[in-house]
């Protein structure tokens, strides 16, 4: 590349804001050269040396191949930069100055005074050192509550762009189609529909603080081999096309997302960040996308290092841009040869125009190329004084943990008031009830960034935000009770040698409350986590064997999983009084577990996964065809669920009745009103999540024999009935045929609504009519609900 641009900044079209964005992308592009065009695909990220403990050694190996000094790297202005606030402990006025400075760097090395795109993680919240913690992805789907999740979204996205930040790198609309993968926790769940609406309402309420959401990873990624991170996806189109995509093409057509990353894994051979088909045929030419399309994180390099597709580098960055990716990142590696392979005749420089455009545009749109009154350059506006964690954070991240919590099962020994149990013992038992980063996922900042520090770097037990562990917190909600804590067993590694003490406390107690699950981490680091994939779905360690010694004691035992994927419980079930399910709820978890326990709050959680009766038989999933469902004596392996997808109790009980299809007969192009009445026939209030669910009995190919159509929430006062009208187009029931065109075929639909998708009591069919029709283009993918 050359020396640093000299002389005065070159101004023109593009600094006017007045003028329409095209035609300043346009004419910045034409004045461009070669070289400064290629710098706007790159990206830098700033790392000590030990800023890379824990990573793999392929990835080691792509850093250490790629690093540039900054000042070099920044020679003729830059695309991004890489986690400025994310990578170390930082205040924000210490990572404030960092970023102007980085930033009047990238300015002034270039001749345009382009600055650069920063951007951040932010699945569980803004991955910075005291920023709030919320729960993880997994969580956000036992919500089903888009509003709520839409609401998360918007104050992530404002805590981001006050501190300087323009793009954020969530949601994750990985499809799980084997729990036992590591990265279970950061998706939604196994459901496209449910997957598509919460992460289009993450997607809306991040840009609706000005920030770039990136949806992420396309595509497969969840669905590898063995579960194994980093592993070969060996799945068909029509699996792909029909499931996989359907939360993608709904955050692009429905979300207006305005970035995409891809996947790391290998689609029948073909790795997405060099599939053209995948980034440009199918996520441009047919969905319509115009964002950008950015790398996830070395996996340009790694398309000569891992999947052996490329000789060297510079081919890596060929196939790749070809392909359609925009942005390198997080370091500008193999990208940094493609103005000499243009040179080479090797790649047509229109190619590197189409993505340089992109990028362009999504800076003048950010603001980053207007210029001052004054006529000087664009500075980044951050708010050094915002609070990260502020009480309003904190209060809506006890709201999403408060909601995400499912109620599995209960014998009627819960709720426990504190009255209850005045002058009475309650055993809190598991490493995990006094261990605050057990509630947190991997890419929460202290399990992401603060856990690669030896002990004592922060104080022993600082995770940069306060956190109550769940035994803080029932001790405060039982405070005229004797709330003990147990051990029991660690989580990462198998020791039994503390069981016996915590069974001990448990036989002295009233009620024993017992914590199991999982702790975050990366790559082998911990039991959930990127790289921590599980051979089964065994609770981690000597967790079996300490949940089954309190329950022999006889004390009335509530199990409480906080877990980043769900576990098998087999016969552990039948014992317990009643079992809790948390998905990593975050920093407010052991505040809004204790409020369920003892009655403030209502359980409204409902599974966005189901949990497995059994720990191998795996993969399984409520979604398949009839040969993957229970197979009646044709195969030994039993894949039904202990829980069904959707399950979850209440303190109440809830009635269905009435349903009304509008009409029989549907035209294959026609929609039609399902409705039906919930009745809260208890005592106690709830908000109700109504699942309205569909089947094909028969088709060209095998269709799944249920699947969810649409769901809704109901809140209902004691004895409150509710009408709940769904309006569904027959776009919704279309597959990809025999052919591999998506069609609607002419035939029965079968319908149910009820409370999971193992509890149906509502049953109706309706008659498509008509030809079979083929679907192109725009479609209907939403199935909204109206309830009065």
């Amino acid at each position: 590349m050359s020396e640093r641009a000299t002389g005065p900044r070159i101004t023109g079209a593009w600094n006017d804001a007045e003028v329409p964005v095209a035609e300043r992308v346009e004419a910045l592009l034409g004045q461009m050269t070669l070289e400064e065009k290629v710098s706007q695909l790159g990206s830098h990220w700033e790392m000590r040396d030990d800023d890379a403990q824990g990573e793999v050694a392929p990835m080691e190996e792509a850093m250490s191949s790629s690093k540039l000094p900054f000042e070099r790297d920044i020679l003729d202005g830059e695309g991004h930069l890489t986690r400025t606030y994310g990578t170390i402990p930082l205040s924000v006025p210490e990572g404030a100055q960092l970023l102007r400075q980085r930033q009047a760097a990238v300015i002034g090395a270039n001749r345009f005074g382009i600055p650069a795109i920063a951007h951040e993680e932010c699945l569980t919240g803004y991955t910075a050192y005291q920023a709030t913690v919320y729960p993880t992805a997994l969580a956000w789907g036992a919500t089903f509550d888009p509003e709520l999740i839409e609401e998360m979204g918007a104050a992530i996205g404002r805590d981001l762009a006050a501190t300087g930040v323009q793009q954020g790198l969530a949601p994750v609309l990985d499809m799980v189609r084997d729990a036992r993968w590591g990265r279970v926790e950061e998706t939604i769940g196994e459901d496209p529909y449910v997957i598509g609406t919460l992460a289009t309402a993450y997607v809306k309420g991040l840009q609706s603080a000005g920030v770039i959401a990136t949806c992420k990873h396309f595509a497969g990624y969840a669905a590898s081999r063995g579960a194994r991170n980093h592993a070969p996806v060996h799945m068909g189109r029509r699996e792909l096309q029909d499931m996989l995509f359907f939360p993608f093409e709904m955050a692009v057509r429905e979300g207006r997302v305005g970035s995409v990353m891809n996947s790391y894994a290998d689609l029948d051979g073909e790795p997405p960040a060099a599939s053209r088909w995948l980034l440009t045929e199918v996520l441009r030419d047919e969905w319509g996308f115009a964002g950008t399309v950015v790398a996830d994180y070395w996996s340009v390099a790694f398309l000569e290092k891992m999947h052996r597709v490329a000789a060297d580098q510079a081919e890596a960055a060929r196939l790749a841009v070809t392909a359609g990716l925009d942005v390198e990142l997080p370091h500008t590696g193999g990208y940094r040869t493609l103005s000499q392979q243009v040179r080479e005749g090797l790649i047509e420089e229109s190619v590197i125009d189409t993505s340089v455009r992109r990028v362009l545009r999504q800076k003048i749109e950010l603001g980053l190329l207007d210029r001052s009154d004054d006529g000087s350059d664009w500075e980044p506006q951050i708010d050094e004084s915002v609070d990260l964690d502020s009480q309003e954070n904190r209060a809506l991240a006890r709201r999403v943990a408060a909601k995400s919590l499912v109620l599995l099962k209960n014998d009627g020994t819960l709720p426990v008031p504190a009255e209850q149990l005045v002058e009475k013992r309650i055993a809190v038992v598991g490493s995990s009830a006094d261990q605050p980063r057990t509630m947190m996922g991997c890419y929460s900042f202290p399990n992401h960034v603060l856990a690669k520090y030896p002990a004592g770097t922060f104080g022993h037990r600082d995770i940069g935000v306060p956190m109550p562990s769940i035994f803080e917190s029932l001790q405060q909600a039982y405070p005229a009770a004797e709330v003990t804590h147990s051990y029991g067993a660690p989580i990462t590694e198998y020791d039994a040698s503390q069981i016996a003490a915590a069974a001990e406390s448990a036989e002295a107690a009233e009620l024993a409350v017992v914590t199991v699950g999982d702790l975050a981490g990366m790559f082998g680091a911990g039991t959930s986590g990127e790289g921590c994939d599980a051979e089964d779905l065994r609770l981690p360690g000597a967790q079996q064997e300490l949940v089954e010694a309190v329950l022999a004691t006889g004390t009335p035992t509530v199990l409480v999983l906080i877990t980043g994927r769900p576990y098998a419980l087999g016969a552990l079930a039948d014992q317990c009084a009643a079992i809790v399910q948390g998905f990593f709820p975050g920093e407010e978890g052991g505040p809004a577990l204790a409020d369920l326990l003892t009655g403030a709050a209502e359980p409204t959680g409902r599974l966005p996964i189901g949990v497995p009766a059994r720990a191998g038989g795996q993969p399984a999933g409520y979604i398949s065809a009839p040969l993957g469902l229970t197979s009646q004596g044709v195969s030994n392996v039993d894949p039904s669920t202990l829980y069904p997808f959707g399950h979850g109790l209440s303190y109440t009980t809830v009635e269905y009745s009435g349903l009304v299809v509008e009409s029989q007969q549907v035209g294959v192009d026609g929609s039609v009103n399902v409705g039906a009445t919930v009745t809260n026939t208890g005592d106690r209030p709830t908000s109700e999540v109504v699942q309205l669910y569909f089947g094909d009995p028969y088709a060209q190919v095998a269709r799944p024999v249920r699947q969810l159509l649409s769901y809704a929430r109901a809140e209902l006062a004691p004895g409150e009935s509710k009408e709940v009208t769904f309006w569904v187009h027959a776009d919704r029931f279309a597959f990809t045929g025999v052919d591999y065109r998506r069609i609607v075929e002419p035939g029965t639909i079968e319908l149910w609504v009820g409370p999971s998708s193992g509890d149906l009591p509502l049953v109706g069919e309706i008659t498509l009519t008509g030809p079979i029709r083929e679907v192109t283009g725009a479609r209907v993918m939403s199935t909204p609900a109206h309830i009065s």
